[in-house]
This record gives C-alpha cells, sequence and structure tokens, in this order.
C-alpha cells in the first residue's frame, strides 16, 4: 500500500520552513500531497491559483509532491485521498500543544490517520506565513523566508 501524506494549509504563501518540511519529509512517504485548504470566512492575500501555482513551480522537480485543494474537514480529505498520515511542522512548544490537541481530534474522527510532527530547523522556526503577509504588503524585502520561485516575484 502506498504511504501517502496530506501536508495541510492555507501557505499564503507558501515559506521556506513549509518547503522545508516538505523536501526532509520526502523520504518517509511515497506521496505528500500539499492541500490547500479553502476557507471562505477567510480573506486570503494570495489567489488559490497563484498559491497552487507557485507550490507547483517550488515542487517541479519533485515527482512525489502533489498540489490539491480542498473544503471541508482534513481528515474528509485525508479519507478520499487515502492518506494514513497528516504531516505537519511545528516551530514552537506552543505549535507542538495546538497540533498535539489537533492530531488527537482528528484520530477520533479517522482512526488510523498518523500525525507526524516535524521540527522546524532552529533559522526558520520565526517564519510564518502570517509574518510574511505583513512583510509583503510593507512592500519589504522577503527573499529570505520564501522559496526563491517565490521571492523573484516580490523584488
Amino acid at each position: 500500500m502506498k504511504k501517502i501524506a496530506v501536508f495541510p494549509g492555507s501557505f499564503d504563501p507558501i515559506t521556506k520552513g513549509h518547503a522545508d518540511v516538505v523536501l526532509r519529509s520526502l523520504p518517509l512517504f511515497d506521496e505528500i500531497i500539499i492541500a490547500i485548504g479553502v476557507n471562505s470566512q477567510k480573506q486570503s492575500l494570495f489567489t488559490l491559483d497563484q498559491r497552487m501555482d507557485w507550490i507547483r513551480e517550488v515542487f517541479k522537480n519533485e515527482k512525489k509532491v502533489k498540489v490539491e485543494s480542498y473544503e471541508g474537514l482534513t481528515v474528509n480529505f485525508c479519507e478520499k485521498k487515502k492518506a494514513k498520515y497528516l504531516l505537519r511542522g511545528i516551530r514552537s512548544a506552543a505549535d507542538f500543544e495546538y497540533e498535539k490537541t489537533i492530531a488527537h481530534l482528528n484520530n477520533d474522527m479517522l482512526p488510523g490517520l498518523e500525525t507526524i510532527l516535524m521540527l522546524s530547523k532552529p533559522e526558520l522556526s520565526s517564519v510564518s506565513s502570517t509574518i510574511v503577509r505583513e512583510i509583503i504588503r510593507g512592500k519589504g524585502k522577503v527573499a529570505k523566508f520564501v522559496p526563491k520561485e517565490i521571492a523573484k516575484n516580490f523584488k
């Protein structure tokens, strides 16, 4: 059976931290689906199409990486895709506590769904999409925080 992991998020935009989690996880799985959750209550800075295009460009040479979008519960998407693993990056103790709670709830809803927590590299632990969006809005330099495929859009 194929080992499929779902890496969910808004990726608004994808950061070097997100990309690092995916790249370091590649040896563990046969397929990683980067799944952009669509939430009609949340205002994104970038369109869904733009975010999907950027992620595809970042991982264009990685055959194991797929990019999709979904609405609703992540566990329902995992079940639909026959994914047995949920991949999450954590930067801090607060992230761990949050992710632990969500992992337990997800496993209650979909028994057998295992959450894999990947620690961020220390130099990437302060990078978040929220902070990157603020830098972009303020016309700051984001090259240190986003993959080069995205940074070229903000010179």
